[in-house]
């Protein structure tokens, strides 16, 4: 199937009103189209220190999560059902307990009130929390927002994070995005944008004619934009410094409903990719409100060519140039989307490119696990 008939037959059947391309409909997006039934990361696993409270909406949740004295996490709603205030102001007691900073009730890890320090000390029903599955995997904090049971067959496989010697995984990176999530995996889905937007840092003039191949095995969408003969691009110049031209692979999986994983690297022409060098790059998006998103990424590079010296310094340019191409180029393209949407008198109905192929299959695959879901 050639790109340009793959980008219209994922809309085939799909009235606009009820399935917009653009991702976000101009009207408002209500708390029922995030899909609850399904992970999303919290934070990494390092951002959360012994002794720390620490907190984040999720589709339009406040929530707690704090160490327990094992080592395990806590996660409950982030908001004392006294007066409302968020107990992540409070302080961590001894017992895996969280004192109120207003009133001094106390809660335990899994969000029940267990002292009520006030006349009778009698606790009722409305004094307990609404507590949430939290998984700790591949460096990565976990959490489940759905009333249905937590199936941890369903988190993403970013194994390539387990295990790594330090250097060949990036520091890990967060950003704040004043937009709707879809405008994010949007972008990311679409690779032929980095040949513009990002332009001598991870893409370039040779990869522009390259044909999109979008394959979908179960509800994983996978867009792969690969090209022979191709000037070496400056991110992966530094991996392979003696690689002037290659054959350049690039394909990004997308994974319900707004992780994704992509895989970037260079191999000499006529050479298999294995042969070469690159790394996986992980974006992983959480919806904090209908209009802003938490933004996760890292990296970690395969068959690593150079040494650790260089390896040193590789590390954090590596995780410099990929923060300036999300924060200073991505990030202002597509906050400035937002914008113009919801300016638009009424609803947005956008022109369709072949490189929408991969963007249009994944919200034709999303829609479907919401119907499914509100049923």
């Amino acid at each position: 199937m050639s790109p340009d008939s793959d980008a219209a037959s994922v809309l085939q059947g799909i009235e606009p009103t009820q399935y917009p391309r653009l991702g976000v409909p101009r009207r408002p997006v209500t708390e029922s189209r995030f899909l609850r039934n399904a992970w999303y990361v919290a934070m990494f696993s390092s951002d959360l220190d012994d002794g720390r409270l620490m907190h984040r909406t999720i589709l339009n949740e406040p929530v707690l999560f704090y160490r327990k004295e094992d080592g395990g996490i806590a996660a409950y709603t982030d908001r004392c059902p006294h007066r409302s205030v968020p107990l992540s102001m409070g302080k961590l007691c001894p017992g895996d307990r969280v004192q109120c900073i207003y009133h001094g009730l106390e809660f335990g890890p899994d969000g029940q009130c267990v002292n009520n320090p006030h006349g009778s000390g009698n606790i009722i029903e409305a004094l307990h929390l609404r507590s949430f599955p939290v998984v700790e995997r591949h460096t990565l904090i976990w959490i489940w927002m759905g009333d249905k049971p937590a199936d941890t067959d369903k988190i993403p496989d970013y194994s390539c994070l387990d295990g790594r010697p330090e250097l060949h995984v990036t520091r890990p990176g967060y950003l704040k995005v004043d937009a709707h999530y879809y405008l994010v995996v949007d972008n990311l889905l679409d690779l032929s944008h980095i040949n513009y937007t990002h332009a001598g840092i991870l893409g370039n003039a040779d990869a522009v004619k390259a044909e999109v191949e979008i394959t979908q095995e179960g509800d994983v969408v996978t867009a792969s934009r690969n090209s022979t003969d191709t000037e070496t691009p400056g991110i992966l110049k530094m991996m392979a410094p003696d690689l002037d031209k290659g054959n350049l692979w690039n394909s990004i999986s997308w994974y319900a409903p707004s992780n994704l994983l992509l895989q970037f690297g260079i191999s000499a022409d006529g050479e298999p990719k294995e042969s070469g060098t690159g790394y996986f790059a992980i974006h992983l998006l959480t919806p904090e409100t209908e209009r802003t998103t938490h933004y996760y990424y890292t990296a970690s590079r395969y068959n690593v060519l150079t040494d650790d010296e260089q390896n040193k310094t590789m590390r954090d340019l590596i995780y410099k140039m990929r923060t300036f191409a999300f924060a200073d180029q991505d990030v202002p393209v597509i906050e400035a989307q937002q914008i113009a949407l919801d300016q638009a008198s009424e609803e947005v109905q956008q022109a369709l490119l072949n490189v929408d192929a991969g963007p249009n299959r994944y919200l034709r695959i999303l829609e479907k696990l919401l119907r499914e879901e509100e049923k």
